[in-house]
Formats: C-alpha cells, sequence, structure tokens
C-alpha cells in the first residue's frame, strides 16, 4: 500500500503516541511551548504568583543584605508601613481619588470623541485625507512640553491636568480606532448595502459591530497609558493626587513615599485594565 506523501501511517501515529507516554516531561514541555496552545488556569495562575514571588524577593534580598542602600532603594515593610499610615489618617484616599478622578474624567472625555471620530475616520477615505496628517502630527508631539501652554492658557485647576491625560491619549486612539475600522471585511458593508442599509448608517451599524472587539483593546491599552501620563499631570502645580506626592517625597527623600505611589499607580492600572478585559469577555464574546 502506498501512503500519499502528506498522509501519516497508524505505525507512526502509534510509535509517537507511545513515546509522549512514556516521557511524559517531553510531553508537557512540548505543549507549552506549542504556539498559540492554550494554557490551563492553574498553571497562569501558578506563574503569575512565582513571578511576583521572585521580584518581591529580590527586593528583600538587594534591600536586606545591603547591595542597595536604603535611600535608594526602601525596605519592602518601609513602604507597607507607610501605606498603612497614610491610610489610617485619610491622606492617601484624599490622592487616590484626586488621580482617579483626573484619569477618568480625561479618559472619558478622550474616548467618547476619538472612538466615533476615529471611526469615520477609518470608513470614509475623504475623512481620512482630510484629518490623517494633522493626527499623525500631533501625536508624535511631546506632552511635557505642553504642561506650561495649558497652564497659561487653562489655569492651573484639575482642567490642566485633565488636559494633559486628553492631549496624552486622544490621538493615540483616534489612529488605532481608524486602523481598525480600515480592516473590517468588505463582504460585511457589500452585504448590508444588499439588505439594504443606508450609506450613512454604515458606520455604527457594521463597523463599530465589526470593530468592536479592537476598540475596546485600543481602550484598555490607552488607559494604561492615561495612568503614566497622570504623573506628568500633575508634577506641576497640583495640590493633590500620586503624582503630587511623588514629587514632594522626591523633594525629601521620602523614597518609601515614592515606591508606595509607583505601587498604587500599576495597581490602579491593573485593576483598570481587568475591567476592560472583563468587559470585552461580556459585550465581545465571539473574539474570545
Amino acid at each position: 500500500m502506498t501512503l500519499a506523501p502528506n498522509a501519516t501511517s497508524p505505525i507512526s501515529h502509534i510509535v509517537t503516541t507511545n513515546v509522549d507516554k512514556n516521557q511524559p516531561g517531553r510531553s508537557a514541555w512540548k505543549a507549552v511551548t506549542t504556539p498559540f496552545r492554550a494554557v490551563s488556569r492553574p498553571l497562569s495562575i501558578s506563574l503569575s504568583v512565582l513571578v511576583w514571588v521572585a521580584v518581591i524577593g529580590g527586593w528583600f534580598a538587594l534591600t536586606y543584605s545591603g547591595a542597595v542602600k536604603e535611600m535608594f532603594l526602601p525596605r519592602p515593610e518601609s513602604v507597607l508601613i507607610t501605606t498603612i499610615n497614610m491610610a489610617l489618617d485619610g491622606s492617601l484616599w484624599e490622592h487616590v481619588l484626586a488621580s482617579v478622578q483626573v484619569v477618568l474624567i480625561g479618559f472619558v472625555i478622550s474616548s467618547v470623541v476619538a472612538v466615533p471620530l476615529g471611526l469615520t475616520m477609518g470608513t470614509y477615505r475623504i475623512v481620512q485625507a482630510a484629518l490623517d496628517p494633522l493626527v499623525n502630527f500631533i501625536r508624535y508631539l511631546p506632552v511635557t512640553s505642553f504642561v506650561p501652554l495649558f497652564i497659561l492658557w487653562i489655569g492651573i485647576g484639575i482642567e490642566q491636568r485633565v488636559a494633559v491625560i486628553i492631549f496624552g491619549i486622544f490621538f493615540q486612539q483616534l489612529v488605532m480606532i481608524a486602523d481598525s475600522a480600515r480592516g473590517v471585511q468588505r463582504d460585511l458593508v457589500n452585504a448590508a448595502y444588499t439588505l439594504g442599509t443606508k450609506r450613512g448608517d454604515t458606520v455604527f451599524h457594521i463597523v463599530f459591530p465589526a470593530t468592536l472587539p479592537n476598540v475596546l483593546d485600543v481602550l484598555r491599552v490607552t488607559m494604561g497609558w492615561a495612568w503614566t501620563y497622570l504623573v506628568v499631570a500633575e508634577l506641576v502645580a497640583a495640590r493633590s493626587g500620586l503624582g503630587y506626592i511623588s514629587l514632594k517625597a522626591m523633594r525629601g527623600f521620602q523614597v518609601d513615599v515614592i515606591f508606595m505611589a509607583i505601587a498604587l499607580i500599576g495597581i490602579l492600572g491593573l485593576c483598570t485594565d481587568q475591567l476592560f478585559r472583563g468587559i470585552r469577555r461580556l459585550v465581545a464574546p465571539w473574539a474570545n
């Protein structure tokens, strides 16, 4: 009997199966190193915990061994004690709420404008031709250089901090959402026209549902950028916020406070990241 070139004989299949059974370690290694192969949730959680244990363990080792002076790298318990003390006297919550307010207001305003405009920009070539050069020019401008201008134009209130967040993420959102809209299959649009969809309804009836998973991913990523721009927004002319206490602590060499503020920004960013992942699984289950 002659086998086709790409066919697999029953004997080779049995031999391969027996080899995998006799070498479970090799089989497990093959499973976890196969591209795009799913990993079990217990294994995923275990690996995440191990990485965090390694990072915190290295932090303990560097500080307690004296390899790094405490004025440069505080001990973990110093950061924890500082966090507890500021939480008990209420000052920590004031700064956290101030930062959350700035990020959320800036992110919501930016997203409400960027999502429909980005979808329109990616759908209609005439809009892309008009806006693309300006948008691509502005998105490369450094946000920090505009902070003095925002203070001059807007003042030193919360509006100035919100403006920094909006300027930092709006044009990035616009470009990424427009790229997602341009990737919509033309067959979907043509089928919609055949079924009687008006051309003016294409964006919200066809393009938006088709790009919804990608739009949510863009929002999740740019929310992370909003948290990074928070420190820039609060470095100048702020009276509260995690960025503000970082600058204040730097002047007094309070490294434990700086590390606490950095850790809290990371935790808040991680929470919003998980929130968007949950929303994506809920509203776009077909893309998971």
